[in-house]
């Protein structure tokens, strides 16, 4: 009887014209964030490459620069574009504008370069800029009409990135609650979120909380390392890292405002290798802990401890080092690789120069396998000229 059901509610969905299909802009477990605040990292199309060989499909850029999408194109991999925060406010204001913005930067290359989602804002809400705040949950809706009305939001999510100044706190986990003076905004955009099946995204970086609390946290516990953990007095659930901490807090404050079943997607997390006199923590051995280890814990596909049949997701910060960053040193060493497009440390990824080198290799074995193939064909061409004379 189930199995009767199921298939006719999927005969429902395929010939009812009017069933909403919901975007989904995350393939498998891992993601990388491609920023480009330097001038001295590899192109586009380099980039593509280094994606390739490390086999990472979902990446993150915060703009929509048509060099990149134009060196995406045909590749296979997955991106997700952003519309700036010095949009946001001209979105909000006007759906026309909005419309022009997505035909322009993400219709016009769909569907050679795969875009499937679009990144309303970054970090906006628990800013400084009450405005700005105001503005993200029109400027969402308006995005998103733009892409129904050209026909791409069945393939193309809609999304903002929080940081975590959106709590009021966070430890232990099942404690999270919005801040009062974010949860009033909060609220409606996670209902509309809601409706059309978006996630909640969520930038949450161990190194920050350890970086602001190291008499409090065990370095261990925030870098997935053993360590006795901590127990949530409520729950009473075990962690024995701190990011599974920080995920399952988003998800009890989701849950206090009426939204258990959504999800969340970490859409920035990592571990800077360098910084200033006040952040030492950050080490190239520190950054190459949490990130080896954390790609071990997402190819296991598991979830968290209080959603532990939710697959944790989580695109990594970041890319490249970026030395035009703001800010503090660490800022400006996050990067999984160097400028030059050599690793920072090793995780199990090659730098450009391996790559090409391995390319290059490949490319004579294969003018050599060509070489034989055409000697032989030569010689026994030669032989059969032989024979018919005699």
């Amino acid at each position: 009887m189930k199995i009767l059901l199921r298939f006719l509610f999927m005969l429902l969905v395929i010939f009812n014209p009017n069933a909403q299909q919901t975007a989904r802009a995350f393939t498998g477990t891992y993601g990388i964030n491609y920023g480009r605040i330097a001038d001295n990292i590899p192109s586009p199309d380099k980039v593509v490459k280094l994606l390739r060989a490390a086999k990472i499909k979902n990446v993150r850029i915060y703009d929509a620069e048509p060099s990149v999408l134009n060196a995406f194109k045909g590749t296979g991999l997955e991106l997700v574009v952003g519309l700036p925060n010095g949009f946001v406010k001209e979105m909000s204001a006007n759906a026309d504008h909005a419309l022009n913005w997505v035909k322009d930067n993400v219709k016009a290359f769909l569907p050679d370069t795969r875009i499937v989602g679009i990144a309303v804002g970054n970090e906006v809400l628990g800013g400084s800029d009450n405005e700005l705040e105001v503005a993200l949950l029109n400027a969402v809706k308006n995005v998103y009409n733009a892409t129904k009305k050209l026909g791409i939001s069945d393939v193309v999510q809609i999304s903002t990135a929080h940081s975590q100044a959106v709590f009021a706190d966070s430890f232990p986990p099942s404690y999270c609650v919005f801040k009062d003076g974010v949860a009033q905004l909060m609220k409606p955009l996670l209902e509309f979120f809601s409706k059309i099946g978006s996630p909640f995204c969520l930038n949450a970086y161990p190194f920050l909380a350890y970086t602001y609390n190291p008499d409090k946290i065990d370095i261990n516990y925030a870098l997935f390392q053993p360590n006795e953990g901590i127990v949530d007095n409520k729950t009473h659930l075990h962690y024995d890292n701190l990011l599974d901490a920080q995920i399952d807090a988003a998800y009890a404050a989701l849950e206090d405002a009426g939204f258990r079943k959504m999800e969340v997607i970490v859409t920035e997390t990592g571990w800077a290798s360098d910084g200033d006199e006040n952040e030492p923590a950050a080490t190239p051995s520190n950054a190459r802990t949490y990130n080896y280890n954390l790609r071990k814990r997402l190819a296991k596909r598991k979830g968290t401890p209080l959603r532990p049949k939710k697959m944790l997701k989580a695109y990594i910060f970041a890319l490249f080092n970026e030395y035009q960053k703001t800010g503090q040193s660490s800022e400006k060493n996050f990067g999984l690789f160097k400028a030059d497009g050599s690793i920072s440390y090793d995780v199990g990824f090659s730098g450009l120069q391996d790559i090409s080198a391995a390319s290059s290799l490949l490319s004579l074995k294969g003018i050599q396998a060509q070489g034989y193939y055409l000697s032989a064909t030569a010689i026994t061409t030669s032989i059969s000229f032989l024979l018919l004379r005699l």
